[in-house]
C-alpha cells in the first residue's frame, strides 16, 4: 500500500509539472505575441517613414521561420503560385528557359521546351528579348522578364526579339498555357554493353533506362507506363536514374516503389509531435515486376522523395543503389492555408523508411551565428539492417551500395559553360551561331561536331579574350600570402617563382588538354536545340561513367547478387520491422492532414 501511494504521488507530481510547463509555454506565447504587436504598432505610429505593412510583416514572419529548419517557409499571396508550381510542377507561361547574357547585358532565350508555346511559335536559342507587349525589357533582369512572360493560362501577348544570326527584329504572338515540366524526360533501351559481358556471354540482358527528375502529381503513372513499355520492348534489367532529383510528393514515391515490390508493404512512416502528422504509407497495388534486376543511380542532389524511393528499395533489398551519397532530407512538409490567400509550408514530421532509419543529414537547428549546424558525423549515426540483413545507417542520406564518383568537370569547361561565369559568352554565342548555320543535324546518338568545328571554337575562344583563374593559381596565391605573413617568403622566393611559371596557364593549351569534355558540352548543348531535353539526355548517356558501371553490374548476375547478400547473417535482421513509435498513433476520424495536402518530402 505504501509503495502504491508513492507511485501515485510521483504520477501526480509529473502531471502537475507537465501542466505547469504547458501553462508557462502558453504564457510565453501570449506575452511575446503581445510584444510583437506593440512593436509594430509603435513603428507604424512614430517611425520616420511610412511602413509598408505587407513588406515589414512578411519580413518578420520569414525571419522567425529562419530560426527553424530550412524547409518551413511562408508564402504571401503574391508568392503562392511558386508553391503551387513546386507541388504540381505546373505553371502558366511560354515553356522556355531564359538567361542573362553577360556580354549583351540582355535577357535571351536559352532552351525552349518541346511542344510548348515558345517552341511552336518559333523562338530559338539566343533570341534577344526586347519587349513584352508594350513593356520594354532591354534593361531588365531575368526575374522581371520571367514574371512578365508568365501569367494566366489562355492570355495572349506579343514578344519582340532580335535574332543574333541576322540582326533582324521579329515579333511573335504567343498564348500562355499551363506548362508542366517533363518529370520523365527520357526513357529507352540501352544499347551499350560492357567488354567484360561481351566476353563472358553472348546473351547479355536487354537493359532499360528511365530518367525521372521530379516527384510531381502523376509521375508514378508516367514511370509505370514507361516501365511497361520497356518490358514490351524486351527489357530484362533496368537502370532507374534519380540523380539531381530534388523530390516532391511522398505518395508518388510510394507508388513508384510499388512497381517493384508487393502490395501491402509499409514504405515510409511520418512521425511528428501531433497525431495528425503521423501516417504510414503502404503499397496499394499489385506490382509490375518483383524480380527484374534493378540499379538506381543517385548523387548529392538526390533528395527527399527520391531518397524515400532509393532508400526503400535498398532497405527491401529490391535493387542496388549506385553513385554517391544522397542529400539527406528526412523532413516532411505540409502546405497549410493561411488568411488572405497566403500559405505556410511547415515541417510537421520526420520520415522513416522500412529499416526504421531517418536519413536527415543536417542538424537543422541554428548554431547561433545564423547558419545551420554541420552534417551529422558518421560516428554519431546508428546501424540498421535491410530485410536480408545488410547494414545501413541513418543520419547521412542514402549511402550507395556501390560508390562511383562522376567525372569532374575541369575549371576551364566550367567557366566557359556555366551561366554568368564568362563575361565573353563565347561558348553560348558559338553554339547559337552553329545552330543558325545548320538547319538540321543527325540523330542524338549519331551527332558529333567535326575536328574543323572544334578548331573554329578554339579560335573563337582565344580571340574573345576569355580568361579564367585555375584553382592551382588561386591556391598558390594563398600560399604566397601565408608564407609572407609567416616570414618564409624571401627564402623561398625563387621556388615560388619557378612554381608560378610552371602553373601559368595558356587558354589554347588548356582547350587542347580538355578537348574531350569540351566537345561533349558543345554537342549536348547543340543537340538540345534540335531534339530538346530528351535528345540531350540520350546523347549524354554514352559519356556517363556511372551508367557504364550500372550496365556492367546488370550484365554480371553473380556480382549483382553478391552485393545484395549480407556479409554476415544476422538473426535479428531476417525480417523488417519499424521501431515502436514515440508518438501517439493516428486516431483522426477524418483523413490525416498528410493525405489532404499530399505531403512534400
Amino acid at each position: 500500500m505504501k509503495r502504491h501511494n508513492i507511485l501515485l504521488l510521483l504520477l501526480l507530481l509529473t502531471l502537475s509539472n507537465l501542466a505547469q510547463g504547458q501553462r508557462n509555454h502558453n504564457l510565453d506565447v501570449a506575452k511575446n505575441l503581445d510584444i510583437f504587436n506593440q512593436v509594430y504598432k509603435n513603428l507604424d505610429l512614430i517611425y520616420v517613414d511610412t511602413l509598408n505593412p505587407n513588406e515589414v510583416i512578411s519580413t518578420g514572419i520569414k525571419a522567425m521561420l529562419r530560426s527553424l529548419d530550412p524547409y518551413t517557409e511562408y508564402y504571401p499571396e503574391s508568392e503562392t503560385k511558386n508553391l503551387k508550381m513546386m507541388l504540381t510542377g505546373k505553371y502558366a507561361g511560354i515553356g522556355s528557359l531564359i538567361r542573362y547574357h553577360q556580354k549583351l547585358k540582355r535577357v535571351v532565350v536559352d532552351e525552349p521546351y518541346e511542344g510548348m508555346p515558345a517552341a511552336t511559335a518559333g523562338l530559338k536559342k539566343g533570341d534577344i528579348i526586347l519587349s513584352i507587349d508594350d513593356s520594354l525589357v532591354t534593361e531588365k533582369d531575368v526575374s522581371y522578364v520571367s514574371s512578365h512572360l508568365r501569367g494566366d493560362a489562355g492570355t495572349n501577348f506579343v514578344v519582340k526579339v532580335q535574332r543574333p544570326s541576322t540582326g533582324k527584329k521579329m515579333s511573335f504572338k504567343l498564348t500562355r498555357q499551363t506548362i508542366k515540366l517533363p518529370e520523365l524526360p527520357y526513357y529507352g533501351i540501352l544499347e551499350e554493353t560492357s567488354p567484360d559481358a561481351r566476353q563472358q556471354s553472348t546473351a547479355a540482358p536487354k537493359i532499360g533506362y528511365i530518367n525521372l527528375n521530379q516527384f510531381t502529381e502523376g509521375c508514378a503513372k508516367e514511370v509505370r507506363r514507361a516501365f511497361v513499355d520497356l518490358k514490351k520492348q524486351g527489357a530484362t534489367a533496368l537502370v532507374f536514374d534519380l540523380r539531381n532529383n530534388g523530390g516532391g510528393s511522398e505518395m508518388e514515391a510510394v507508388d513508384i516503389v510499388n512497381l517493384w515490390v508487393g502490395k501491402g508493404q509499409t514504405i515510409v512512416e511520418n512521425r511528428g509531435k501531433i497525431s495528425q502528422a503521423n501516417h504510414s504509407y503502404m503499397t496499394r497495388l499489385e506490382p509490375v515486376d518483383t524480380l527484374m534486376p534493378l540499379v538506381v543511380l543517385v548523387n548529392g542532389e538526390t533528395a527527399s522523395a527520391s531518397e524515400i524511393t532509393s532508400g526503400a528499395l535498398q532497405d527491401l533489398d529490391r535493387g542496388l543503389i549506385l553513385g554517391t551519397r544522397t542529400y539527406g532530407k528526412g523532413l516532411v512538409q505540409v502546405p497549410l492555408d493561411m488568411p488572405y490567400n497566403s500559405n505556410l509550408k511547415v515541417t510537421t514530421s520526420k520520415y522513416y523508411i522500412p529499416s526504421g532509419r531517418c536519413i536527415q543529414a543536417i542538424n537543422y537547428r541554428r548554431d547561433g551565428s545564423g547558419g545551420y549546424r554541420e552534417r551529422v558525423p558518421d560516428s554519431l549515426t546508428h546501424v540498421f539492417y535491410t530485410r536480408a540483413g545488410r547494414e545501413v545507417r541513418d543520419g547521412g542520406g542514402i549511402k550507395p551500395d556501390v560508390e562511383v564518383r562522376n567525372d569532374t568537370i575541369p575549371n576551364i569547361a566550367y567557366y566557359l559553360s556555366a551561366s554568368g561565369q564568362d563575361s565573353t559568352e563565347v561558348m553560348f554565342d558559338w553554339v547559337v551561331d552553329y545552330i543558325s548555320r545548320h538547319p538540321t543535324i543527325p540523330s542524338p546518338k549519331e551527332f558529333h561536331i567535326t575536328d574543323d568545328d572544334f578548331a573554329d571554337f578554339k579560335q573563337c575562344v582565344v580571340r574573345s579574350g576569355f580568361t579564367y583563374d585555375p584553382v592551382s593559381q588561386k591556391q598558390l596565391k594563398e600560399l604566397v600570402s601565408t608564407a609572407k605573413a609567416e616570414g618564409y617568403y624571401e627564402q623561398a622566393k625563387e621556388a615560388f617563382g619557378l612554381l608560378e611559371s610552371k602553373l601559368k596557364h595558356d587558354v589554347a593549351t588548356d582547350i587542347d588538354k580538355h578537348e574531350d569534355i569540351l566537345r561533349q558540352i558543345l554537342e549536348l548543348d547543340i543537340i538540345a536545340a534540335y531534339y530538346y531535353q530528351a535528345g540531350s539526355i540520350e546523347a549524354g548517356l554514352k559519356y556517363d561513367n556511372q551508367l557504364r558501371e550500372a550496365i556492367r553490374l546488370l550484365q554480371s548476375p553473380e556480382e549483382y547478387q553478391k552485393l545484395l547478400t549480407p556479409k554476415k547473417t544476422k538473426e535479428a535482421a531476417q525480417s523488417i520491422a519499424l521501431p515502436k513509435k514515440q508518438t501517439a498513433p493516428v486516431t483522426l476520424k477524418k483523413k490525416p492532414v498528410t493525405t489532404i495536402f499530399d505531403a512534400i518530402a
